[in-house]
């Protein structure tokens, strides 16, 4: 008897055998997106139908299939399946059966949003901002009377599943594993530098010391400084608040007040994009998805979309007071004396 696996097999047996092992291949019925309520669209993509159109028309060049056989998903497919999994965080098959795909498709679909977004990265997230410098600090001041602000800067840990090689690199100060993200934001909430590539167990003051914005502070590029916690040591460039206020007591206020925009910022970004509670996947892919997010967060903003409501943990950043040396004290002072 021929083998049943032939293309063309002579025998009987081997026909029938062939037609009984043959699988019918199923298609699963796919979603118009874009035909639901906006409040479906918002709770499942964080997105509004103008906006999933905007990212469509944005990103379509880098995410398109070259060809159409087999079905192949269109690039409004492939945005909409990413953005599900980047607001709901859940295991890649949860996706699939929501979206009618599966698991596979979800996993490329979303390696393939993800890089098209990192593309944008030079383009959304620039320092200290897409508006002039003035309306930067006016906007600043606004807040609680701190003058010369162009940045409030903090770090956040984003939890990950353990990785296989340099597994204890990334577990923190609280004993889980996790990647150190440092954010820069405006005071309209809009993130203008990020630094998402360094383990868990790296401090904050560190990875602000040898990111390149800080080499940029010291050539004296900006006329300005930011604002951060005790986990920072205070520099010309970046001011911190008194570990002991006597009569700087209204700095120290005023410096909470303002720096108070970040957290928020934080809260905002990790609400909207409920994957950042927890990334199971390599670390490198982690500060991949987590530069998507940020990106995706700059175009919500900008575009006005809504975000859920913020849960802001203040624990997690408490930091000790660095060793390194503090030189902007002298500037602290006298932003004290002359304003407050």
């Amino acid at each position: 008897m021929d083998c049943p696996f032939l293309r063309n097999p002579i025998d009987i047996e081997a026909v029938l055998i062939r037609n009984v092992l043959r699988r019918e291949r199923i298609f699963r019925p796919r979603l118009d997106v874009l035909s639901f309520p906006e409040d479906f669209l918002f709770e499942r993509y964080r997105f509004s139908s103008n906006s999933i159109i905007y990212l469509n028309n944005l990103l379509r060049p880098y995410i398109t299939n070259l060809t159409h056989r087999g079905r192949a998903l269109t690039s409004e497919q492939t945005l909409c399946i990413a953005l599900h999994f980047f607001a709901n965080g859940s295991f890649l098959y949860n996706i699939g059966d929501a979206e009618h795909y599966g698991k596979a498709t979800v996993c490329r679909a979303v390696r393939k949003v993800t890089l098209a977004l990192k593309r944008l990265l030079p383009v959304m997230v620039v320092f200290p901002g897409h508006k002039p410098v003035r309306t930067i600090k006016e906007e600043f001041h606004r807040i609680a009377g701190l003058p010369n602000v162009i940045g409030c800067i903090d770090g956040t840990q984003i939890p990950i599943t353990a990785p296989a090689q340099n597994e204890g690199d990334y577990v923190n100060r609280k004993s889980f594993h996790s990647i150190n993200v440092q954010i820069i934001c405006d005071a309209a909430s809009i993130i203008t530098n990020v630094e998402a590539k360094w383990p868990g167990s790296v401090h904050d003051s560190r990875i602000y010391r040898e990111c390149s914005l800080s080499n940029r502070f010291a050539r004296g590029e900006f006329d300005g400084y930011l604002l951060g916690d005790r986990g920072y040591p205070c520099q010309p460039s970046l001011l911190t608040p008194y570990p002991e206020p006597g009569p700087q007591q209204r700095f120290n206020v005023a410096h909470c007040r303002t720096r108070a925009r970040v957290e928020m910022t934080l809260g905002i970004l990790k609400s909207r994009f409920q994957c950042l509670r927890k990334l199971r996947v390599t670390p490198e892919r982690a500060c991949d998805i987590i530069v998507a997010c940020v990106v995706l967060h700059n175009i919500a903003i900008i575009r006005g979309e809504q975000h859920p409501a913020v849960q802001i943990n203040d624990a997690e950043d408490e930091h000790h007071i660095p060793v390194d040396v503090q030189d902007g004290r002298a500037i602290r002072d006298l932003i004290a004396r002359n304003h407050f």
